[in-house]
């Protein structure tokens, strides 16, 4: 599959993951949030793979929505923009804490040839 990442990128990948999961979770302790509400919430975003019944086009569209860091850096600039930036703020944490925790473990962006197919590399069995 071309365009996936390998060698020392796809490394450097996972540990920026790594250390955006690291920042959100302090940063989330630090703001003295609810760590019910973080464990209640953390895989939330997962709910996206329900557009695979769908397809894996749609699959694809609906987890690359809730696993790129767009929608949670728009709620943190929320936060940052309002007077009471509480819910903003800590729903944007926790979403970039879940996205960290994905890429840390490997697990890209899709392609839409299946949710194996991602921007880190192949994961899953391979069937031949």
């Amino acid at each position: 599959m071309s365009g996936a990442a390998t060698g020392k990128v796809r490394a450097t990948l996972r540990l920026e993951g790594l250390c955006v999961l690291a920042a959100s979770s302090i940063w989330y302790a630090k703001i003295g949030g609810d760590w019910r509400v973080f464990a209640a919430c953390f895989l939330l975003p997962d709910l996206s793979f329900l557009g695979y019944l769908a397809g894996a086009r749609v699959g694809a569209f609906t987890y690359n929505a809730a696993h790129s860091y767009i929608g949670p850096v728009l709620c943190l600039l929320a936060a940052a923009l309002t007077a009471s930036p509480g819910i903003s703020l800590a729903i944007g944490l926790i979403w970039c804490a879940h996205v960290g925790f994905d890429r840390a473990l490997g697990y890209g962006l899709k392609y839409g040839e299946g949710f194996g197919y991602t921007h880190l590399g192949r994961i899953g069995r391979i069937r031949e």
